[in-house]
């Protein structure tokens, strides 16, 4: 009688997640999961067209940061139109909750997490869904990490302006904002504002230093206004669409100090992460789409993924008028770029 009853359950469970699968509305989706890993719980939402069960899984920013924040401009509007995008906050990260150790905090776990919810949406949607993953700035390590332990789950990886060396990081922000400032003052914009650029960078420590971090972080990203206002890039356009009450309600901004603390002062990943050397282990298509005036992470560093990544099938494209973010400064030209992408090897 208790196998009966067993047997009996288990067939319940299975019609009702069949019926969950039958009833869901592929073309418009606006979905809720949750990845349960590792004593972490991370939301990710998912929305837009998943009619062809193609998706693209969106890293964010950070340490720290929040998915959702991605859901603007063209990725809204078009990128959703073509395919399902899935908006991730990431282990310590937006709305993600959890009892963990620090221990439990490293590139190596975050990569699981996001295998985990690899596994989820096929689990979902089907395993014949078709994953595409997308990192930005530090999203760009998680994703070479996510892809350096397993990249069969995945059709295509899609860097911007990403993280692949964090260990070069810290000069590389002052080589960018050097060059930027130096091709400003021959331009004679702003002299005096880029010259006190020119002397932060080469009063910083020569040898990394959390403190002179923040400061070259800061510096560059108050230089992306600066390049806006004198029209050398485009100005960032935030449309969020109707829903921007709700969603800034969502995606309130937690203090993100925890999880930059156990990276930046106790992994120290800036100090010690380099992927640049792994890159050729990634095979999969690969599109490389970088800001010509990115002040974080140098222009450069697109060269140096693209020649390095061992992908057959892979594309550049640097965008003239961005800097560390061109789906905010040019997102119609994103866009493109990103669906024509998705099309060719969904």
């Amino acid at each position: 009688l208790t196998r009966l009853i067993i047997v009996a359950t288990m067939l319940l469970i299975l019609g009702v997640i069949s019926c969950s699968k039958e009833n869901l509305n592929l073309n418009n989706l606006d979905e809720t999961i949750i990845v349960r890993h590792k004593n972490a719980d991370m939301p990710a939402y998912i929305h837009g067209n998943g009619s062809e069960k193609v998706f693209i899984i969106v890293l964010h920013d950070g340490p720290g940061g929040n998915g959702l924040k991605y859901r603007v401009n063209t990725i809204r509007t078009e990128i959703e139109k073509n395919n399902a995008v899935v908006y991730f906050d990431q282990r310590g990260s937006g709305n993600s909750q959890g009892n963990y150790s620090d221990k439990e905090v490293s590139l190596d776990i975050m990569a699981e997490d996001v295998l985990a919810l690899a596994k989820i949406i096929k689990s979902k949607y089907g395993n014949d869904s078709k994953l595409f993953l997308m990192g930005h700035t530090w999203g760009g390590a998680m994703g070479t990490a996510v892809l350096l332990k397993n990249q069969n789950h995945f059709s295509g990886w899609i860097d911007v302006d990403g993280s692949h060396d964090l260990k070069g990081e810290y000069n590389g922000n002052k080589i960018s904002l050097k060059k930027i400032a130096n091709e400003q003052i021959t331009l004679n914009n702003n002299v005096d504002y880029w010259t006190s650029i020119l002397n932060l960078v080469n009063n910083v420590n020569p040898i990394y230093d959390i403190q002179d971090f923040y400061s070259l972080n800061r510096a560059a990203h108050e230089a992306e206004i600066i390049l806006a206002e004198d029209n050398i890039i485009n100005a960032s356009k935030f449309d969020f669409g109707i829903g921007t009450s709700s969603y800034n309600k969502l995606t309130a901004l937690r203090n993100d100090s925890k999880i930059q603390s156990i990276f930046l002062n106790k992994n120290r990943v800036y100090e010690t992460v380099s992927f640049t050397d792994k890159l050729s282990e990634i095979t999969i298509p690969a599109l490389v789409l970088w800001g010509k005036y990115d002040p974080i992470v140098p222009s450069s560093k697109a060269q140096e993924a693209f020649d390095n990544l061992g992908s057959i099938d892979k594309e550049i494209f640097v965008f003239e008028k961005s800097a560390h973010s061109p789906f905010l400064s040019e997102p119609t030209l994103f866009a493109n770029k990103v669906i024509g992408f998705i099309n060719k090897h969904k």
